[in-house]
């Protein structure tokens, strides 16, 4: 865990020292690359509705709730090191007391994650990246990026994206271990635990929208904002 935050904290710094702190004003996210990030959301949004969001719909009807559940809560677990990670960085002891507590509970007495027996005792979820960890820091989102098949994300979450897939101890023992399949199973898994969760959220988001892409980008502004408010509010100084 230790080299784990200094990784975190070295690429981190270099974010700073390039991104700057620059603002764009409450709720909004620059947009210089809008023509192509409308064709890549156009791509994206056509993926969606042939394969992706079909597949999700079958996952949400064949699987019943207790099993999906399960298979979140698994994802969730897995992830703890680097929400951990996050927490130690915005400075939140309480939030890394928390997940740490989170991480060992349902490691050890919920199945491997599968029962969220920490949530049960009132342990909540806490979903931390270094995208938020570097707007807790300061960094402003930077311009607005549209993902193949990802999504929306900006400058600044790209740059958690990678720094987190890099830093996350599982996928580098499984990238170095020959056991790429696990990876990519991990990253489809995921993928599809969100897109099945956001099933009726977005389905009412386009059919309300008069411009989908310009209600996406809000949305995704706006919460992203909030999460880094969040967090801001509840740092603490670590000991």
């Amino acid at each position: 865990m230790h080299n784990m935050v200094k990784n975190y904290a070295a690429l981190g710094l270099m974010t700073l020292i390039l991104a700057g702190c620059a603002g764009t004003g409450q709720g909004e996210i620059a947009d210089p690359l809008e023509p192509m990030n409308r064709g890549i959301f156009a791509f994206n949004d056509t993926v969606d509705e042939a394969i992706i969001e079909p597949v999700a719909r079958g996952y949400h009807e064949a699987v019943p709730k207790p099993a999906r559940v399960g298979l979140r809560n698994v994802l969730r677990n897995l992830k703890s090191p680097v929400v951990i990670a996050n927490d130690i960085l915005q400075g939140n002891a309480t939030a890394a007391g928390n997940d740490t507590t989170r991480l060992f509970a349902n490691t050890f007495f919920g199945l491997g994650g599968l029962i969220d027996v920490a949530g049960a005792d009132g342990v909540a979820y806490n979903d931390e990246d270094f995208g938020q960890t570097l707007g807790a820091w300061g960094v402003d989102q930077g311009a607005y990026l549209v993902l193949p098949l990802l999504g929306p994300s900006s400058l600044r979450d790209t740059t958690g994206l990678i720094v987190d897939s890099y830093a996350d101890p599982l996928n580098r023992w499984m990238m170095n271990t020959d056991r790429e399949g696990g990876y990519y199973a991990r990253i489809a898994l995921a993928g599809l635990d969100k897109r099945e969760e956001l099933l009726d959220v977005l389905a009412d988001l386009k059919k309300n929208s008069i411009d989908y892409y310009a209600a996406i980008k809000s949305a995704y502004a706006q919460r992203r904002e909030a999460q880094v408010s969040n967090n801001m509010a509840g740092v603490e100084d670590m000991p």
